[in-house]
């Protein structure tokens, strides 16, 4: 088992952090949805998948 070093020395996993921060605007649009539960719609508006779309066909 590999333990990182203590000091502030980790390396960061840019994309994990991505993830996160992607995961909590999920909750926090969740908290705030007026419905039981969020559309699809408004999963893929949180997350930008249009924005990500778009920016593939460019």
């Amino acid at each position: 088992m590999h333990v990182a070093p203590v000091g502030g020395t980790a390396v960061q996993d840019h994309i994990a952090l991505a993830e996160i921060e992607l995961c909590g605007e999920l909750i926090i649009a969740a908290s705030t949805a007026r419905e039981d539960r969020l559309s699809l719609e408004s999963i893929d508006e949180v997350l930008r998948v249009a924005e990500e779309r778009d920016a593939s066909h460019e």
